[in-house]
């Protein structure tokens, strides 16, 4: 058994990667599912499209590689993490679909609940501020609307779980309802001092413990996969929210160091080891990653949309047909021009947190078009995270102003990336393997199979495939940070 095979489920498609035990990729399985959207800024996934997706590539990827369960020492898994879930332990069937990360629906719930007082109590205990991005309101909102859901759950009918714990249930046949310590922390009823469910924050919600996953390690014994599925048992070791799971992968393991993911969102994390850091810059204080019992945590910066601005600018405005057509485009736009896009499609994250924000261009021209637009698309993922490091200098000091380390789909454009170093005036490193959620996922797994060495060795086979260096005039990169600064605060006055 010297194989790995990881589950990466995602907000728009669901992979399965097998490595080998050296951490290479062997094979590669992927497959996109439907986003519904029942109403403005509602987002849904139909949970039984999650579960067929993943299991779907899990199998295709052991096909593709060549080999079969029995060689396979474990599984780890990594998902798209806030998205909620309600389910029936008997049958297993969801009540509602999933409630996606990016949904608003509860925005009412939680300004209710930051008018009454509590929101200094909440973040104390959890690091989280009251947004809808959080899972406990999501979980609220659905005992609130599903009838009978709270008194079916109260008598321990239901189970409620991120994505993760749906996922297990489901390769477990029901045997296991858990979760790690990440996806936990990102709940809004997870107590990330105490490392426990907070039973205050809950009856604040009104939300039955009963209904909670066991909480373990980042790298733990999770359970088995049914026999039936991949045609032999296989240990699920390894859970981590993506931008965890990310942050492991990018072997980010020593306080000060940072990573960047572009995917759906973006997503900042820095480390600051068994520190727990209060954020003053209206940061999330979040766990890093869990191992022996041992809390690493980060602060954590969310960008709610930045591979999907390219996603709105190909199926939304359809004036691209691939996501690699927006470098040529970019290069292409007119330098006469400075368009600004403001993607605030689901709300404006960190460090503004508005919710009801939406998009916003400016600076359009008679002569604007295509190129002009994907140049502004591609420029706004540098702006915000330029926001989410200032935010990080003032919390953390100048150990936030070294490398950034980055993946993520969106990272293959040399573009973009020289775009972000030059903005942020800070060197950008793409590694070698810029897949790094996938990787972590699978480290953490053979890391309890003992296929995988301790953190520190694994950290010395990060390998840097690029580095961006800033090549802006300094001037020039602060005039333009402040224009971008002069937008997000029209948009948010609208």
């Amino acid at each position: 058994m010297t194989h790995i095979l990881a589950i990466d489920q995602g907000t728009t498609s669901s992979r399965a990667i097998v490595f080998d035990q050296s951490l290479r990729v062997k094979s590669v399985a992927q497959e996109e599912f439907p986003q519904h959207y029942p109403m403005t800024g509602w987002v849904e996934h139909d949970a039984a499209d999650l579960w067929s997706t993943v299991a779907g590539t899990a199998r295709a990827a052991i096909e593709r590689a060549g080999i079969s369960a029995r060689d396979i020492a474990a599984i780890g898994i990594t998902n798209q993490r806030e998205t909620t879930l309600l389910w029936d332990r008997a049958t297993g069937q969801p009540l509602h679909r999933a409630v996606v990360w990016q949904d608003r629906r509860t925005a009412n719930i939680c300004n209710d609940l930051r008018q009454n007082g509590h929101e200094p109590m909440i973040t104390a205990r959890t690091g989280l501020l009251l947004d809808p991005y959080f899972s406990g309101t999501k979980l609220k909102w659905l005992l609130d609307t599903l009838p009978g859901a709270r008194d079916r759950a109260r008598r321990g009918e239901l189970a409620f779980g991120t994505v993760d714990s749906y996922l297990i249930w489901n390769l477990t046949g029901g045997r296991a309802h858990v979760t790690d310590a990440t996806n936990a922390a990102r709940t809004l009823i997870y107590n990330i001092v105490k490392g426990e469910w907070d039973a205050e924050i809950c009856d604040l919600l009104d939300i039955p413990m009963a209904l909670l996953p066991e909480v373990k390690d980042c790298s733990a014994d999770f359970g088995r996969t049914r026999a039936d599925l991949f045609g032999h048992e296989i240990p699920i070791f390894g859970v981590a929210g993506d931008q965890q799971a990310a942050t492991v992968g990018q072997a980010c393991f020593d306080p000060g160091m940072m990573k960047s993911t572009y995917g759906t969102g973006c997503f900042a994390l820095l480390n600051t080891g068994s520190d727990l850091v209060p954020s003053k810059s209206r940061l999330l204080t979040t766990i890093a990653y869990q191992l022996n019992g041992k809390t690493t945590y980060a602060l954590e910066g969310s960008i709610f949309i930045a591979g999907a601005v390219v996603q709105w600018l190909r199926d939304g405005l359809k004036i691209i047909r691939d996501a690699k057509e927006t470098q040529a485009l970019a290069e292409a736009a007119d330098p006469g021009q400075d368009l600004l896009l403001v993607p605030a499609f689901t709300g404006l994250g960190a460090p503004y947190w508005r919710p009801d924000c939406r998009g916003a261009v400016y600076g359009l021209s008679r002569n604007s078009g295509p190129a002009e637009l994907a140049k502004a698309a591609l420029e706004s993922v540098g702006y915000q995270t330029r926001d989410l490091l200032e935010a990080m200098r003032a919390d953390w000091g100048t150990a936030a102003d070294g490398i950034l380390r980055v993946d993520g789909g969106m990272t293959a454009s040399d573009w973009a990336m020289q775009f972000l170093s030059d903005i942020l005036g800070a060197p950008v490193d793409r590694p070698v393997v810029t897949e790094t959620t996938a990787l972590g996922a699978a480290y953490l797994a053979g890391l309890k199979a003992d296929l995988c060495p301790q953190p520190a060795e694994f950290q010395k086979s990060w390998a840097l495939e690029r580095r961006f260096v800033p090549q802006m005039p300094s001037d020039l990169r602060n005039r333009k940070y402040a224009k971008w600064g002069r937008a997000v605060a029209a948009t948010m006055s609208v």
